[in-house]
């Protein structure tokens, strides 16, 4: 049995006032490729196909096309939801794309039996059992007490979490033992986990109180294929637990990452072997800092990565002149006559002035939502406990915003 692991592809993503359409369509005809030579059984997107709970028509259309091609090649289509999907949206055709070899679990079934899957072999023999599992929303495992504590309240949650993996992994052991075959169980995930690296582009899933689940809560599946952080790395070390990464990057800090899928092969019961496939960069996107003189060749060096049809996106980020209020004119002057496109210049913040100084001389654009409440949680005269506290608070009612959003 052989399966491709992804996620993350926040199709109709919108980048800084630029569309990654043209990546996306790209990347997907190289993942259908993908599929055809490695002979692959089926293809998981473990969260976040989408980037927003109302997607362009573009984008539903690059979802659309890569069904009914991946049907073609005969690899089975799983999608689970993910915090940023509208689990209306992506359930809405859910009945119909079962008929075009595509399962879709958009949240948490009121049937358990719903997130259980028979994976099947190309020649269509059962392959493997999946537990799908979507991104977890509170209200979907969980019953507010009132007058718990915040550590109570993330004990819960975690708890209640752990039961739904405990209880699906139960249903899938019952499940093989009914088809009397010696079939390897596969679990998946969209969450953020135990000692994970993120990157700037993952809005951090605050689920009730609980900020990061431990691996040892997992059920011992075979394979866990996880989503919602964008950097490939395995879980606590182990080999088995994954995150394979976003396949382009969402975000600058992303950029010298080596984008991939997973190609993840089983053998009866167990996990043969995992081969990264990595993915072909298809929009230069780079990230460079220094001074305005150390600039000058550091620029002139990524355009060597652009063509005047395809330039090279940058973020410029100055240290030592980020004093000067008329950076943008002097980065322009840099770029004349280059294949390159800057999207973003950022200052070295604390570097060279005293803050006041410095944050007048900023825009918007160079701050994220997080930067701008910690410089207003900074001016104020709080205790340790009370600034960890109303961090707390601050990244839940974000949390809650963005699931709103989706």
């Amino acid at each position: 049995m052989r399966i491709l692991h992804t996620s993350d592809w926040h199709l109709g993503q919108h980048f800084m006032g630029k569309t990654r359409q043209a990546e996306h369509q790209a990347f997907i005809a190289w993942l259908i490729e993908q599929c055809s030579v490695h002979c692959v059984d089926a293809l998981i997107i473990a969260g976040d196909i989408f980037d927003t709970g109302a997607p362009p028509s573009y984008a539903r259309e690059l979802y659309n096309d890569l069904i009914v091609a991946l049907r073609a090649s005969s690899t089975e289509l799983v999608v689970l939801g993910g915090n940023h999907d509208s689990v209306a949206m992506l359930g809405e055709s859910k009945s119909l794309l079962a008929h075009l070899n595509t399962r879709v679990i958009p949240g948490v079934s009121e049937q358990l039996e719903e997130q259980l899957l028979v994976l099947h072999t190309r020649d269509g023999q059962p392959g493997a059992l999946l537990c799908g599992i979507p991104f977890i929303r509170p209200r979907d495992v969980l019953q507010s007490q009132a007058g718990q504590s915040a550590q109570d309240k993330q004990l819960s949650l975690q708890e209640a979490i752990h039961q739904h993996y405990q209880k699906l992994y139960a249903l899938a052991e019952a499940k093989r033992d009914e088809l009397g075959g010696e079939l390897p169980i596969i679990a998946t995930g969209h969450l953020t986990t135990v000692g994970a690296s993120a990157s700037e582009s993952v809005r951090e899933i605050y689920v009730g109180a609980l900020e990061a689940f431990p691996t040892s809560a997992f059920p011992p599946a075979a394979y866990i294929a996880l989503g919602h952080i964008h950097r490939p790395q395995k879980v606590g070390g182990l080999e088995h637990i994954r995150y394979c990464g976003s396949p382009i990057p969402l975000s600058f800090d992303e950029a010298k990452q080596t984008k991939e899928v997973l190609l993840v092969e089983f053998d009866g019961r167990g996990l043969q072997s995992i081969t990264a496939l990595p993915v072909p960069r298809f929009q230069p996107l780079l990230s460079v800092r220094g001074s305005l003189s150390e600039l000058q060749s550091a620029i002139a060096e990524a355009a060597k990565q652009g063509r005047p049809e395809q330039p090279v996106w940058l973020e410029v980020l100055v240290s030592a002149d980020d004093y000067l209020s008329d950076l943008q004119v002097r980065i322009q002057t840099l770029t004349e006559g280059l294949p390159v496109e800057v999207l973003r210049i950022r200052r070295e913040r604390g570097n060279a002035q005293a803050s006041l100084q410095v944050s007048a001389k900023e825009t918007l654009d160079e701050l994220s939502t997080d930067d701008v409440f910690a410089q207003r949680l900074s001016s104020e005269a709080l205790d340790e406990a009370l600034q960890t506290r109303l961090q707390g608070l601050y990244r839940q009612v974000v949390g809650e915003l963005q699931e709103g959003k989706a």
